[in-house]
């Protein structure tokens, strides 16, 4: 036995999500579908009662084993002809020998995926419904916490930390939406034969698949070839792509916040064991968030060879079959795991108003330039002649190392365009925050009810 080599098996992902995608569980899919098709035969009156029941008895791992399996496989070198094997084996009376009756190996494989994808998106769903309550409870913290807004990585007007969190929460409201809508057209099985005629399975054919997949919740390919049609893959795959770059978005603004020189957030730091650095003892580094960036790009990586897979020569070729082996757990589990990490990290995350204070004093007050421009243009003044004066202001402060204030109150004395105290009210963060309290409260009430 060689120790594993995919870092998935140990290092990254839930249990929950891996054993959906381990050996056992998988083989135990591919036996329920097993087991669903002899019932549905017997439902039909193509065979009996009695051996449906004593292969779906024997369609379980407790009389299945993998290792049985992977032994017929080294030998047939066909993975479903060695389940199925493995399954007739077991069954007593003969009724092994009505094992995968009138099915083609896709009718089983493709069906046991979408098992797979009902129970596994349905946990990627209550991680990201945990994930939007952490940032509403975010954004109603921190509603009223003022910080500079960044547009191009230099600083323009303010914002609250909490206006940030409500969008990022939103974000998470449509990712869950697209997960529920693609419902339709990704949890589907086929039962249709070689090429989707269904020849092999006799005059009740659609009534087989019916009452296969009814009694597994899934719905059926209208028309499919020997595979369930890939553009549905492409849509999961492109779902959780889309995730996934809503976690790295998430963990870069959090990575960025965190340098020293910004410092208006971090990640919880365990003070008395967790070490930042093997040789610099100072380092507290972003390292979840910055492990959620690179998972991302792993996952997003998936999207080209989920596309080329639905080319398919005719009815089908086999080059789907390897790179689906990887793309599909691989994708799954690791959207999951990011965004649990995620939920963790906004779950912990320390916060600092008065760094983020401090940081709109940087600039001098060059960032309620706008909002002069805005009192000015309230007391008369064109819209571009207010901006016009704004502007040469704001570049004489830059030039001369003067605050916003200094320079605006020097033109004021020759103009006289405003009181002192107007000046001073719209130099005031806090008043130039517009309705974001306000978004904040219709994001808290939607996604609250």
């Amino acid at each position: 036995m060689y120790d594993p080599v995919c870092p998935i098996d140990y290092r990254y992902g839930r249990k929950e999500l891996k054993e959906i995608f381990g050996e056992t569980k998988r083989l135990q899919y591919l036996l329920d579908v097993e087991a669903a098709l002899v019932r549905a035969h017997a439902k039909v009156g193509n065979i009996p009662k009695s051996v449906a029941d004593e292969i779906s008895k024997k369609a379980s791992t407790i009389f299945v084993k993998v290792e049985r399996v992977k032994e017929i496989e080294a030998e047939t070198k066909h993975d479903i002809m060695a389940v199925t094997r493995a399954l007739a084996e077991q069954c007593g009376n003969d009724a092994g020998k009505y094992v995968h009756l009138g099915a083609t190996s896709y009718d089983i494989v493709d069906t046991a995926n979408a098992l797979q994808f009902t129970e596994s998106t349905e946990l990627i769903k209550n991680s990201l419904r945990e994930l939007r309550k952490t940032l509403v409870e975010l954004a109603k913290k921190h509603k009223k916490t003022v910080m500079v807004g960044r547009t191009h990585g230099q600083h323009t007007i303010p914002i609250t930390f909490g206006l940030k969190m409500a969008a990022y929460a939103m974000e998470i409201d449509r990712h869950m939406e697209r997960l529920f809508e693609c419902k339709t057209r990704l949890f589907v099985g086929k039962l249709s034969g070689a090429v989707g005629t269904g020849a092999a399975l006799g005059k009740n054919a659609l009534k087989l698949q019916e009452e296969m997949l009814k009694e597994l919740k899934l719905g059926v390919e209208d028309v499919s070839t020997q595979i369930v049609c890939r553009d549905r893959y492409n849509e999961l795959i492109g779902v959780l792509c889309n995730i996934s770059t809503s976690m790295e978005k998430f963990a870069t603004e959090i990575r960025n916040l965190q340098r020293d020189e910004i410092g208006e957030v971090a990640e919880a730091f365990e003070v008395k064991k967790q070490i930042g650095s093997s040789t610099m003892p100072h380092k507290r580094n972003p390292i979840t968030c910055e492990q959620i960036s690179g998972l991302a790009r792993v996952v997003r990586g998936f999207i080209n060879p989920t596309y080329e897979n639905s080319i398919q020569w005719h009815e089908r070729d086999l080059c789907n079959s390897a790179s689906e082996r990887f793309i599909i757990p691989h994708s799954l589990v690791l959207t999951d795991w990011i965004v649990y990490q995620m939920n963790i990290v906004f779950k912990n995350l320390q916060v600092y108003p008065e760094k983020m204070k401090k940081n709109l004093e940087i600039s001098k007050g060059l960032p309620m330039a706008e909002s002069l421009m805005t009192m000015l243009i309230s007391k008369g003044f064109g819209r571009g002649e207010a901006h016009e004066l704004m502007r040469k202001v704001s570049l004489k402060a830059v030039q001369q190392n003067k605050s916003l204030k200094e320079v605006f109150i020097e033109e004021n004395m020759n103009l006289n365009l405003l009181t002192e105290n107007e000046i001073d009210n719209a130099l005031k963060p806090e008043n130039y925050l517009g309705a974001a309290e306000e978004i904040i409260e219709k994001v808290v009430k939607k996604l609250e009810r």
